[in-house]
């Protein structure tokens, strides 16, 4: 049953799985539907299916939309979000920290001074065990799930509609993927924020496990779901929607020649810098969430509109600067490491979205 829509998927990210490439009567190549699924249309002999050839070539380890596309998509998200979010714990700790208590740490630099004082440089590093395994377990679901739902919707829609609003198509396939991550990243996330904010209640991930399931039971470690989907589906939304116009505005109007034409190497530093673009706007449409997140880990009891009535407008914005810093060179990182673990294990990248043929 899925043969055909493995088969039209790995000609073109944004082609119907109804639908075949065929030569008209004037030589040109046209999309005709076809209507019984089980079918296998040949192509014609002699002539080369161009979505075909831009989306997939000899060195591929795999087709397009087929289930080990998808396992590698995954495998990418695990490496990309699991080790960036790794790297900046110690910066994390710190934002973390400005935002529940901004009296003691008046900003960025005095934070890491008073970390220092009090707990060592052991101190900066407080959390990084949840934090890669749950980033991790994000990233799979992220990465992974989004490539499905893109490659789903875009069936669901047709080829025509998935070109005029492919930026819906991103913002949709990202929303979907990220509930499904939050669900898999939020015990791990009310765990490292414990252990960063709240000094003397447990100084690794095994201490803080059983101490909130004596304290709280298991709702400890679900209780900021709901205010981690307010600020991680937005981000998620802007992260892949920004950076897929990004980069396609990029490759149209800066870089000087077609991506065929550029370099493995040139090609990712054209993505690390429309992942950075993208972390910049991200960062700022989710931070007042992931100030509640932070205060309402910290806070046993705490509910979100007691911690957004007790913050008020602009105390939501604390710690606003690191996460920028933070947030900007993550997702210019994220998509760096995904996409060169696409490059090294050959999973099919296609260019960016061109107009079809019946649009033309």
């Amino acid at each position: 049953m899925f043969s055909s829509f493995f088969q039209t998927a790995a000609n073109s990210p944004f082609r119907s799985p109804f639908t075949r490439v065929q030569c008209a009567e004037d030589g040109n190549s046209v999309a005709v539907a076809t209507p019984a699924v089980g079918t296998d249309p040949q192509p014609v002999v002699g002539r080369e299916i161009a979505a075909a050839a831009s989306s997939s070539s000899s060195t591929d380890s795999c087709e397009f939309g087929s289930n080990k596309y998808f396992a590698l998509c995954g495998i990418g998200g695990i490496l990309s979000c699991g080790t960036t979010h790794t790297f900046v714990v110690p910066l994390d700790l710190v934002k973390c920290r400005l935002q529940v208590d901004p009296a003691k740490y008046k900003n960025l630099v005095h934070g890491f001074k008073v970390t220092v004082a009090e707990e060592g440089a052991r101190g900066l590093v407080k959390g990084w065990f949840p934090t890669l395994i749950g980033y991790s377990a994000q990233g799979l679901c992220k990465f992974g799930l989004y490539e499905v739902f893109k490659v789903k919707y875009a069936e669901i829609i047709g080829e025509e509609k998935s070109y005029l609003y492919r930026t819906y198509l991103y913002l949709a396939a990202s929303a979907s993927a990220e509930v499904f991550a939050d669900v898999a990243l939020a015990p791990f996330e009310a765990a490292k924020v414990k252990i960063q904010t709240m000094p003397g209640y447990a100084n690794n991930f095994r201490e803080v496990v059983p101490k909130m399931l004596n304290e709280e039971g298991i709702g400890a470690f679900y209780k900021g779901l709901v205010p981690l989907w307010m600020r991680q589906i937005p981000y998620t939304m802007m992260k892949f929607a920004c950076f897929e116009r990004t980069v396609e505005l990029l490759y149209k109007y800066v870089v000087p020649k077609p991506r065929s034409e550029c370099s493995k190497p040139e090609q990712l530093v054209v993505t690390f810098a429309a992942g950075y673009i993208a972390g910049v706007f991200c960062a700022i449409v989710s931070h007042p969430a992931d100030v509640v997140v932070s205060k309402l880990n910290q806070t046993k009891g705490a509910s979100a509109g007691s911690v957004v009535k007790s913050l008020g407008f602009w105390g939501m914005w604390n710690g606003l600067t690191p996460r920028i810093i933070m947030i900007g060179t993550l997702t210019a990182l994220q998509w760096f490491i995904y996409d060169g673990v696409k490059v090294a294990l050959g999973i099919p990248r296609p260019p960016p979205p061109e107009k079809p043929a019946s649009l033309k």
